[in-house]
């Protein structure tokens, strides 16, 4: 694993396929599209599952608190037929970055060992960056809480 991202750092840059919102169901998009703008990029572990479902509905069900104020991306190593899923069964308003090589969460860190009953594996750690306009990391919230997630990102905003 890289060194933690601290505030700060230049964000990672990448490229990658995005689904839901104004993207449609299978844009590329490059973090430097977003230059002059805050982006937050929140990773979560799996679409669909318990925790990621309740951090992306209070995500949806704040939705209009972001407006303006900050572009949102969901990513996680889903396909983007597992998003598209997701997005349409919890009407979501904002897009997912499919990261199935796995190139986004390595880059950030936040692809980690993670244990489970005694059994190691690999996995994404629930992790957000908010990333300044100027492309810096103005904040990192590290394994976050699905029911404190959406408030922690628009404190930082």
């Amino acid at each position: 694993m890289s060194k933690e991202l601290q505030p700060g750092a230049k964000a990672p840059t990448f490229t990658a396929i995005v689904v839901g919102g104004a993207y449609g169901w299978g844009e590329p998009i490059r973090l430097d599209d977003f230059k002059g703008q805050t982006v937050v990029l929140y990773f979560y572990p799996k679409d669909d599952t318990p925790g990621c479902t309740k951090q992306a509905c209070s995500l949806r069900d704040a939705w209009k608190q972001f407006d303006g104020r900050a572009v949102v991306f969901g990513v996680s190593v889903d396909s983007v037929k597992s998003h598209t899923k997701f997005i349409t069964k919890y009407s979501l308003p904002f897009p997912l970055i499919s990261d199935e090589e796995k190139k986004i969460v390595e880059a950030y860190g936040v692809w980690v060992e993670k244990s489970m009953y005694g059994r190691k594996y690999m996995g994404t750690e629930r992790s957000t960056f908010v990333i300044g306009p100027d492309g810096k990391i103005k904040a990192v919230f590290r394994k976050v809480k699905p029911e404190e997630h959406t408030d922690q990102i628009l404190a930082a905003l």
